[in-house]
Order: C-alpha cells, then structure tokens, then sequence
C-alpha cells in the first residue's frame, strides 16, 4: 500500500478512537474507553430555537438537505449521479500541488492579506467580467457559497422577499432563509428568467434582490437570451432592486458551446449588478476562492459584514489561486475539461434517448455538469424513485429542493460530472432503467388495483 493509504486508515481508526497515534513514535492500540456518562437533558433547546419573538415573521430553521445530497460521498459501489463537482480525473491536482508549493515559498505568503484580498487575485478577477469592473471593486471570498451569503445578507433585511429562478439552486434557498428571507419564484424557460414575470414579481412582492445565474443556471442549464439581458437590467432597475448574479461554472463550458455572453455586470453601469464568481468547480471542491464585484456604496457594506464573519481568506490559498491561474497549465486544464464534459454530456443524453426515452430532456446544454429531466406526466415519484435508484447502485438529485414553492411536475438532476467516465454513465443509466421499471410498474399496478405479474 502507498504512504497516503496507509495514513488514511490510521487517521480513519485514529476518529473512530481504536488507535492513538504519536509523531515520530508510531501508532498503538488505545487504551479502554472510559465509561460513558450519563446523557444531558438537551430537550431545552428546542424552545430556546425556536423563539424568535413575534417580530421574526420568517422562521430561522435551517435545512441543508438540499445541499447535502451534492456534497456527501455515495456508499462504496454507488455511482454518484448526483454530485456537485467534477470528479477527481477532471480537476488539476498536479497543477493545483504544484501551485500550493510554489505559494508557500512566496515572501510573505504566511501573513496577514489585506483584507479585501491580494490586489493580483483582484485583478484577474476583475478582468474575467469583462474589464467593466476595477480591482478596486472586486473582494476576495472563501467560496462561491460564502460570497453569495455575504450578499443576501448586505441587500436583504430579515423578514424581507428576494425573487429567485424558479427552479433555482437548493444551496441558495437554503442560504436565504437561514438568513430569514422569503424566496419569491419567478418561472425560467430555455432562454432564462421571464422578464414579464419578474417585473411582475417585483410590483407584487416589493422585493429589492433578485438571484439569478444567467450562464448555465442550475439546474436547467438555460443561458439569459440576449434580448433579455438589458430587460432584466432595466425591470430590476426601476424597481430600485439588486440583482445577484451567480456565475459559478462560467469555466465549466462544453467544447461546443461557442462564444459566451459576458457577464451582467459587464453591461451594468449602474451598481444594479452584485457579481459573484468562483474558482472552485473548475478546480476541486476543497479550492474554496471566489469574488465579490459591486459598484457604489454596497461595496463597503459588502466588505464590512465579511470581515465581520471571516476577517479574509487565508492567504496561501490566495498565492496558490494566482500560481495556478498564471501558470501554462490553467488553460491546458480548461481546454481538457470542456473536452471531457462534452463527451459526458453526449455520452448521457445518448444512454437516456436509448434506455429512457419517457423522461423528458427539454433542453440539452453547453455547459454546466449536468441535466435536468423531467419525469412523465401524472408521476408523484421523486423519492420512491431516488430510494429506487440507490438500491441498484445509483446516486439521484431528487427535483423538488430546487422549488420554493409547488414544484409544476416532477424533475430529477443527473450529474454527468462525478462520476470516473463514460463506461460509468452508461452503467448507470442502465442501472436507473432498473430503477424506473420499479416504481413505474409499481405505481401502474396501484392505479389500476391489480397485481403486478410475476415475469414482470
């Protein structure tokens, strides 16, 4: 076994209190565990939580389930169709190693960063969306998850509305109402957000933020029509509203996508415009270096509440960031990753269109890492088909998190992304066909009252 085999299982046994290891010693059987002591009564706690005191009009109640059915690793065995992350063949360890070294030995890279970030990373950033926007207006974060926080929480007061795409990311709506805002749902089609719909969101709900993500949205994959783009401007404008603009895989486009439309804040000379993009999905889920861009006074309030929550992003992550977007092997990374998500993104819409013709794939997109299917009309079974699913060995992203209200049909989101290659996407979509003959059948029989036949 390698070296990093070896340490893991010590680390694994270490948690699970079996072994004690000492540095330079070596590692021993631990000793007996000590009784346990009696459990405390921490019944307490859940009137403590829940009172928040009749002024608190949203409830503070966190649910990351949405989130977590991305984040946390399959069981052994089970292909991960659900993941939020490119697989560890897509992401540049070697360039990413090999830019921490180099960051560790900059001068200065163990100290303190100025606190909006290194005016280098500001930079590169700041040139991404489009040279519209300056270093000066640009802010490091630690992920795009924390910048997007950082950004309800400066536009939007607790008990307040904030229109998002309907349907939208499970993580923002979980990150809104932690925060204790209401999610308004405004309908996106292929071409995006429908602009009549969100002037007419505005005007009923007296929201002042809007979230969207205009390249790529997840989970539909539809990328803002061109003439739509200065309409969503102008309706969020005269409403005196903000709008957040997520732009997380803007890196993760396909092979044959073409030329991208730039960013909103490219077109926003206003301060409508409170960007975010990020590093991470191009990279590795634990490269958490994102950035804030705004224009106008918001960027101080932007500024203020994340110093107050994280002081900065620790800065050898920032040195290692700019090693790697400097280096030779950032744009040979890119090129290999929009090669490779196109073949999987082939490699699955061809598996469905022969093994599962009855979900229904309305768009098929040129970026992203995923697809979202809708299931056949009159279908109630999201989750008898996800516990399905994983019973022959296939990781789901159920539909319904990424509604803020009732969900019009029911989806799932299979990511083509996670998973090893194209051998294992078309193993589990031949897998999911199991699935589907399961529930499908089995919710026929109970419609019709009679017993399934046992060839079936």
């Amino acid at each position: 076994m390698s070296p990093v085999t070896v340490s893991r299982a010590l680390a694994q046994l270490a948690a699970e209190g079996l072994v004690v290891t000492r540095p330079g010693a070596g590692a021993y059987r631990a000793g007996p565990r000590p009784a346990e002591t009696p459990a405390g009564d921490t019944s307490w706690q859940e009137v403590a939580l829940s009172a928040d005191g009749a002024a608190d009009l949203v409830p503070r109640t966190v649910d990351a389930s949405g989130v977590t059915v991305s984040l946390a690793a399959p069981p052994p065995g089970v292909l991960e169709f659900n993941g939020g992350y490119p697989h560890p063949s897509l992401q540049p360890e070697r360039a990413m190693a090999a830019a921490l070294a180099r960051a560790g030995r900059r001068p200065g890279a163990w100290g303190r960063p100025p606190l909006e970030g290194l005016p280098e990373l500001r930079e590169w950033f700041a040139r991404g969306i489009g040279g519209a926007v300056t270093a000066a207006e640009v802010l490091i974060a630690a992920g795009g998850q924390a910048a997007l926080a950082t950004a309800l929480r400066a536009l939007a007061q607790p008990g307040a509305p904030v229109l998002v795409e309907s349907p939208t990311y499970p993580g923002m709506l979980a990150l809104a109402r932690a925060a204790g805002l209401r999610p308004v749902p405004v309908p996106v089609d292929p071409d995006g957000v429908r602009p009549e719909l969100l002037a007419d969101a505005f005007r009923a709900s007296g929201a002042r933020v809007f979230v969207c993500q205009p390249l790529f949205q997840n989970p539909t994959g539809a990328v803002l029509a061109p003439g739509r783009r200065a309409e969503v401007l102008r309706i969020a404008r005269e409403a005196g509203a903000f709008v957040i603009e997520d732009d997380f895989v803007r890196r993760l486009v396909h092979a044959d996508a073409g030329p991208l439309p730039r960013p909103l804040a490219a077109d926003d000379p206003d301060g409508v415009v409170v960007h975010v993009g990020s590093l991470t999905k191009a990279t590795s889920p634990s490269f958490r270096v994102s950035a804030l861009a705004a224009r106008g006074p918001v960027l101080e309030r932007l500024r203020a509440i994340q110093v107050v929550d994280s002081f900065f992003v620790p800065r050898p992550l920032q040195e290692a960031a700019l090693e790697l977007v400097g280096s030779p092997a950032w744009p040979r990374h890119l090129r290999n990753l929009s090669a490779e998500l196109k073949v999987r993104r082939d490699a699955m819409t061809g598996a469905l269109a022969a093994h599962l013709p009855e979900l229904a794939l309305p768009h098929i997109p040129s970026g992203g890492y995923h697809l979202w299917l809708r299931l056949p009309d009159g279908t109630e079974g999201e989750s008898a088909l996800t516990a399905a699913a994983l019973r022959v060995g296939v990781a789901l992203t159920p539909g319904r998190p990424y509604f803020s209200a009732e969900p019009p049909a029911a989806h799932l989101r299979l990511s083509f992304a996670a998973v090893a290659g194209t051998g294992e996407i078309t193993e589990g979509v031949r897998r999911l066909r199991t699935a589907c003959d399961e529930v499908f059948q089995g919710a026929r029989t109970a419609k019709s009252g009679r017993r399934p036949c046992a060839g079936l």
